[in-house]
């Protein structure tokens, strides 16, 4: 099913084999990508780093996925946005057809939900899809680089080419 989906690599493991690095959460505090402390799914919001960690070990397994994108600079924020949006779109469908299988999952994804724009918290109001509501796994301090390693996906794709992850975790 990941692969009809479009993910160039999918693996599952267990969830006590991802690595968390609670220093990824500085990076979600400089507040790079514009969404803390206005994302429900965004830090603070989402939780603290032991929370976040313990959400992901609360499930048995991680089925880690893989996109890869031509995107030759790193600058071009809106192919990095576009590709990011597609990645999570795939990952929101996979998850809808695990769930009609009966697995349902919680998601980790290439960045912060984007169910909404803006987010609901920005207007003080409660959000609008609690359950399709994902975060993404600097969020969760997962160490993406070690993970790909213990699933035997390349992190970095060829020259011009760009990866991204993100993680369905059921029981």
């Amino acid at each position: 099913m990941a692969y009809a989906e479009g993910f160039a690599d999918a693996a599952i493991i267990p969830t006590e084999q991802i690595p968390f690095n609670e220093v990824f959460r500085e990076f979600c505090a400089e507040n790079l990508c514009g969404q803390y402390g206005v994302n429900y799914a965004c830090p603070p919001d989402s939780g603290t780093f032991s929370e976040m960690r313990d959400r992901v070990l609360a499930r048995k397994q991680a089925l880690v996925l893989q996109t890869l994108w031509d995107i030759s600079d790193y600058s071009d924020k809106e192919a990095i946005r576009q590709a990011k949006a597609a990645h999570n779109a795939a990952m929101l469908r996979l998850k809808k057809q695990m769930a009609a299988g009966g697995m349902p999952s919680l998601m980790a994804g290439a960045s912060g939900c984007a169910l909404c724009s803006p987010c609901q918290k920005q207007e003080g109001k409660p959000c609008r899809f609690p359950e399709d509501r994902y975060s993404c796994m600097s969020a969760y301090c997962v160490f993406v680089k070690e993970l790909a390693d213990r699933c035997g996906m390349e992190y970095s794709g060829d020259p011009g080419e760009v990866a991204f992850f993100g993680m369905l975790l059921f029981d």
